[in-house]
């Protein structure tokens, strides 16, 4: 047997599934011993968001994201911890807040009884494996424009919701466009899928059932109003992209890049320009250029989102063409030239669309605890690791070889860390259906080793062929069983208005991993141990 287990180790197929699985604890990062509460959303204008506290960015891994480790010198290592000591703080008190990144002193002042800190937390997490609303609360909201939109409104669109929710607080969102059917030649029923981790219907319903509102002020005097007093936002290379005349440049911070593009006013927005802008200072900028003494605010819903400089040539000037300008920051050049585009096109997907191109009719609405959801949780393990002992009790039954039994379970596990280090890596929601896909894509490499094995105690008997003639043979089976299910799992990616996604994806996944990796490694294995 050590002969044998010398040669399995030293194979390449093998080595290749090893440093796969290296690199998928890597990216899941188990961290048994976490404690505390994570911050999942910083409440706008709350205590904790006067304090300075970030909201966390919505593609952190769940790891990266801030945790609360000490509340006014009391240990909080779970979430009974925490809601224990907020219970008895009162308003108008000092908070002292650590985190394993900072420590921030909140004044409660003008607080919410339900939620006096402005914080929505969660429990530390153990991985960096993102957990879909079915699995940790929150709500999915299913919605239908009330009229026909092309393509490049309903980028629009979905830029604008994700600019406004963001605006209002809440991280992690999901806001994605699906459809009941492929579409490839344009057919099927438009609808936009709404994801927030930490809110209630109500909330959401506020945020995304009205159209919403944007406008542009000088000295706190409205000049334009988004959607009506802009006629063009010019988003081609020849009149937008980065600022040549403010080329990138390092900084104390890190980098420093510029962007520009032209918009194009009305008439009648221009004069207001003019009257505004006739009786303000010049004064001059950080880099020494001309500017007015006043900046250009634009409000989304009465929240800030930016604010830029004015030049000095749009003094009094009822022009309609007028360049915005802006700039953005990183810690490295690419960094900086990815925040600095980035920045330019909500910009301009603000000021082209204003309010909501469209108006949405809310169709569904699901509001998950996230008890059930930690329940769920917990059922589905208890299932997987039953489904695993089965497998490994019929595997034995059927052949009486410890040789076979063993690699069939210890490659089943290994597709499954596969598959949830992927998941971990690109930022993959795993929901109850995603977890229906890991099982099948399972329970499918289950079926493909029991042909491997079959074939090769074929070969091995000497039965019509040798036992690589038999391997060949096993694979060529599993191939055609492989495009067989992606070719049935890629109309569930919209089927149900792309509800079935993860289920469709995982499955793709999971059998794709199983092909390429695993399998082949578990025929070499097999092949191995059986020669003997």
């Amino acid at each position: 047997m050590r002969t044998e287990i010398k040669q399995i180790l030293k194979n390449t197929r093998v080595i290749i599934l090893f440093v796969f699985l290296l690199l998928a604890i890597i990216s899941i990062h188990p961290s048994p011993n976490n404690t505390g509460v994570i911050i999942k959303s910083v409440v706008k204008n709350g205590p904790a968001n006067l304090a300075g506290v970030p909201n966390p960015k919505p593609q952190a891994t769940p790891l990266s994201k801030e945790v609360i480790q000490v509340i006014n010198n009391i240990n909080i290592n779970d979430e009974q911890d925490y809601y224990q000591v907020i219970s008895g703080l009162v308003e108008g008190q000092s908070v002292s807040l650590k985190t394993n990144k900072n420590i921030y002193t909140l004044n409660l002042v003008n607080t919410t009884p339900d939620n006096i800190l402005g914080l929505l937390v969660n429990k530390a997490p153990k991985t960096n494996i993102r957990k879909g609303l079915d699995l940790q609360g929150g709500t999915r909201v299913l919605l239908a424009p009330e009229e026909k939109v092309d393509v490049q409104d309903m980028g629009f669109l979905i830029d604008n919701m994700k600019q406004r929710l963001n605006i209002y607080g809440l991280s992690d969102i999901v806001v994605r466009q699906v459809s009941d059917s492929p579409g490839i030649l344009g057919g099927g029923n438009q609808y936009i899928l709404v994801e927030i981790a930490g809110a209630n219907e109500e909330e959401v319903r506020e945020l995304i059932a009205s159209q919403g509102k944007f406008e542009a002020k000088i000295a706190n005097k409205t000049v334009f109003k988004g959607g009506q007093d802009i006629s063009h936002v010019c988003r081609t290379a020849q009149c937008s992209g980065l600022d040549q005349r403010r080329p990138c440049q390092p900084t104390n911070q890190g980098w420093l890049c510029g962007f520009f593009f032209e918009v194009t006013l009305t008439p009648e927005s221009a004069k207001r320009q003019a009257d505004i802008t006739k009786d303000l200072s010049i004064i001059l900028s950080e880099s020494n250029d001309e500017i007015l003494n006043e900046t250009l605010v634009f409000f989304l819903d009465g929240e800030i989102v930016t604010e830029l400089n004015i030049v000095a040539e749009l003094k009094g000037k009822a022009t309609t063409s007028v360049a915005i300008t802006g700039a953005s920051t990183g810690v490295n050049r690419e960094e900086a030239l990815t925040n600095t585009l980035n920045e330019m096109k909500q910009l301009q997907t603000v000021l082209v669309t204003g309010s909501l191109p469209v108006k949405l009719e809310i169709l569904k609405t699901d509001n998950l605890s996230p008890i059930l959801g930690e329940e769920f949780l917990n059922n589905a393990l208890l299932i997987g690791f039953l489904s695993i002992l089965t497998v490994a009790l019929v595997i034995f039954l059927r052949y009486r070889k410890i040789e076979v039994s063993v690699p069939v379970v210890v490659t089943m596990l290994s597709e499954i860390v596969i598959l949830l280090g992927l998941a971990a890596l690109i930022g993959w929601n795993l929901d109850l259906a995603a977890i229906a896909g890991i099982i099948i894509a399972a329970g499918t490499g289950v079926d493909h080793q029991i042909v491997i094995t079959d074939e090769t105690l074929k070969g091995l008997g000497g039965i019509y062929l040798n036992w690589k003639q038999k391997l060949k043979r096993a694979f060529s089976i599993i191939m055609a069983a492989y495009f067989t299910t992606v070719v049935a799992m890629i109309p569930l990616t919209f089927a149900g208005a792309g509800l079935l996604k993860g289920f469709a994806f995982t499955t793709i996944m999971g059998t794709t991993i199983g092909v390429l990796i695993t399998r082949p490694a578990f025929a070499e294995i097999i092949s191995i141990l059986l020669k003997k």
